[in-house]
Protein backbone atom coordinates (compact mmCIF):
# COMPACT_ATOMS: atom_id res chain seq x y z
CA UNK A 1 0.00 0.00 0.00
CA UNK A 2 1.00 3.64 0.38
CA UNK A 3 3.26 5.59 2.70
CA UNK A 4 1.12 8.37 4.16
CA UNK A 5 2.31 11.36 6.16
CA UNK A 6 -0.33 13.04 8.35
CA UNK A 7 0.18 16.62 9.53
CA UNK A 8 -2.24 17.73 12.23
CA UNK A 9 -1.67 19.46 15.54
CA UNK A 10 -4.55 17.57 17.20
CA UNK A 11 -3.14 14.41 18.79
CA UNK A 12 -6.51 12.64 18.75
CA UNK A 13 -6.90 13.19 15.02
CA UNK A 14 -3.34 12.00 14.34
CA UNK A 15 -4.02 8.82 16.34
CA UNK A 16 -7.37 8.23 14.64
CA UNK A 17 -5.90 8.66 11.15
CA UNK A 18 -2.93 6.46 11.97
CA UNK A 19 -5.17 3.65 13.26
CA UNK A 20 -7.66 3.84 10.39
CA UNK A 21 -5.03 4.03 7.65
CA UNK A 22 -2.77 1.40 9.23
CA UNK A 23 -5.74 -0.96 9.41
CA UNK A 24 -6.07 -0.50 5.64
CA UNK A 25 -2.47 -1.64 5.21
CA UNK A 26 -0.82 1.74 4.73
CA UNK A 27 2.45 2.73 6.36
CA UNK A 28 1.60 5.89 8.29
CA UNK A 29 3.68 8.52 10.01
CA UNK A 30 2.29 11.60 11.70
CA UNK A 31 3.70 14.94 12.81
CA UNK A 32 2.19 17.75 14.85
CA UNK A 33 3.81 20.73 13.17
CA UNK A 34 4.62 22.19 9.81
CA UNK A 35 8.26 22.55 10.75
CA UNK A 36 8.45 18.80 11.42
CA UNK A 37 6.84 18.05 8.06
CA UNK A 38 9.49 19.86 6.07
CA UNK A 39 12.20 17.87 7.86
CA UNK A 40 10.55 14.45 7.63
CA UNK A 41 9.52 14.40 3.95
CA UNK A 42 13.06 13.53 2.84
CA UNK A 43 13.39 10.86 5.53
CA UNK A 44 9.97 9.16 5.25
CA UNK A 45 9.47 9.69 1.48
CA UNK A 46 5.65 9.62 1.61
CA UNK A 47 3.44 8.80 -1.36
CA UNK A 48 0.86 11.30 -0.11
CA UNK A 49 0.57 14.00 2.58
CA UNK A 50 -2.63 14.71 4.50
CA UNK A 51 -2.34 18.31 5.65
CA UNK A 52 -4.48 20.22 8.12
CA UNK A 53 -4.84 23.92 7.38
CA UNK A 54 -5.07 25.42 10.86
CA UNK A 55 -1.86 24.37 12.56
CA UNK A 56 -0.61 25.99 15.76
CA UNK A 57 2.83 26.79 14.35
CA UNK A 58 2.12 27.17 10.64
CA UNK A 59 -0.55 28.23 8.19
CA UNK A 60 -1.32 25.05 6.26
CA UNK A 61 -1.89 26.94 3.01
CA UNK A 62 1.55 28.55 3.31
CA UNK A 63 3.00 25.14 4.08
CA UNK A 64 1.29 23.75 0.97
CA UNK A 65 3.04 26.45 -1.06
CA UNK A 66 6.41 25.41 0.39
CA UNK A 67 5.70 21.75 -0.34
CA UNK A 68 4.84 22.61 -3.95
CA UNK A 69 8.02 24.67 -4.32
CA UNK A 70 10.24 21.81 -3.21
CA UNK A 71 8.21 18.63 -3.89
CA UNK A 72 6.06 19.59 -6.85
CA UNK A 73 4.74 16.08 -7.63
CA UNK A 74 4.05 14.98 -4.05
CA UNK A 75 0.28 14.54 -3.71
CA UNK A 76 -1.23 16.66 -0.95
CA UNK A 77 -4.72 16.30 0.47
CA UNK A 78 -5.90 19.30 2.45
CA UNK A 79 -8.05 18.05 5.30
CA UNK A 80 -9.77 20.74 7.30
CA UNK A 81 -12.74 21.14 9.61
CA UNK A 82 -13.55 24.32 7.69
CA UNK A 83 -15.18 24.11 4.29
CA UNK A 84 -14.59 27.83 3.64
CA UNK A 85 -10.89 27.24 2.87
CA UNK A 86 -11.94 25.10 -0.08
CA UNK A 87 -12.71 28.35 -1.90
CA UNK A 88 -9.39 30.00 -1.02
CA UNK A 89 -7.33 30.28 -4.21
CA UNK A 90 -4.27 28.90 -2.43
CA UNK A 91 -6.15 25.60 -1.95
CA UNK A 92 -5.96 24.99 -5.69
CA UNK A 93 -2.38 23.77 -5.26
CA UNK A 94 -3.67 20.71 -3.36
CA UNK A 95 -4.62 17.55 -5.19
CA UNK A 96 -7.76 17.11 -3.07
CA UNK A 97 -9.70 18.96 -0.38
CA UNK A 98 -11.58 16.93 2.22
CA UNK A 99 -13.67 18.26 5.08
CA UNK A 100 -12.90 16.40 8.32
CA UNK A 101 -15.60 13.95 9.25
CA UNK A 102 -16.11 10.81 11.29
CA UNK A 103 -16.98 9.19 7.95
CA UNK A 104 -13.56 8.28 6.62
CA UNK A 105 -14.71 7.22 3.14
CA UNK A 106 -14.10 10.55 1.37
CA UNK A 107 -10.56 10.79 2.72
CA UNK A 108 -9.80 7.16 1.81
CA UNK A 109 -11.11 7.76 -1.71
CA UNK A 110 -8.89 10.84 -2.07
CA UNK A 111 -5.86 8.88 -0.82
CA UNK A 112 -6.46 6.04 -3.26
CA UNK A 113 -6.92 8.44 -6.18
CA UNK A 114 -3.83 10.45 -5.29
CA UNK A 115 -1.65 7.36 -4.96
CA UNK A 116 -2.97 5.83 -8.19
CA UNK A 117 -2.53 9.04 -10.17
CA UNK A 118 1.09 9.42 -9.07
CA UNK A 119 2.29 5.88 -9.67
CA UNK A 120 5.36 5.75 -11.92
CA UNK A 121 4.33 5.14 -15.49
CA UNK A 122 0.72 6.18 -14.95
CA UNK A 123 -0.60 8.13 -17.91
CA UNK A 124 -3.56 10.46 -17.73
CA UNK A 125 -5.77 10.48 -20.82
CA UNK A 126 -7.15 13.77 -22.07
Amino acid sequence: MAKILVVDDDENIRQYYMEELSDDGHQVSAVASGHELLRIIDIFKPHVVILDIKLVDYNGLELLKEIRNEYYNLPVILCSAYQTYKYDLRSIAADYYVVKSSDFSELKTAINRAVEAHKPGHLTEN
